[in-house]
């Protein structure tokens, strides 16, 4: 399966709960599990945690050029970047950059960036994450008793 379409299929299912939890929920009004449909394409997809995730991004030569430490979902729930980080040892000068998704390859279950080298995504500017705040606390006449 297409790296995209797996990380895509990932962040709408991530989106939906999400988003699910935004309504007013009935008991018994919605399931509690994802339908048999849902089920068959989880068995084909992929884990983020354990197969995308602090794994090694390599450039056409097949040299490692980095480590994928996060996936950024867009606001309309796709999965629009990964973030790599470019060098470091333990933590230490480690340099975040943020790669359009469709730019990553998938080859015999590795993951490769065409035409990256270790300095060019140096001399890219840092990923900084957007200072997010926490979600507002609701009035006490949105509070239902």
């Amino acid at each position: 399966m297409d790296f995209r379409k797996t990380m895509l299929a990932a962040a709408v299912m991530a989106a939906a709960i999400g988003s699910s939890s935004a309504y007013a929920q009935i008991a018994g009004s919605q399931p509690l599990s994802v339908t048999v449909e849902q089920s068959q394409a989880l068995l084909e997809g992929w884990s983020v945690k354990k197969s995308v995730l602090g794994k090694p991004v390599y450039n056409d030569d097949n040299i490692k050029v980095g480590v994928v430490r996060d996936l950024i979902i867009a606001p309309d729930g796709s999965v629009s970047a990964a973030i790599v980080s470019a060098g470091g040892f333990l933590g230490v000068g480690v340099h975040d950059v943020a790669v359009p998704i469709a730019s990553l390859d998938v080859r015999k279950g590795n993951l490769y960036l065409p035409g990256a080298t270790k300095e060019a995504l140096k001399a890219t500017p840092a990923f900084q994450y957007a200072k997010v705040q926490s979600p507002p606390k609701p009035k006490q006449d949105d509070i239902k008793h």
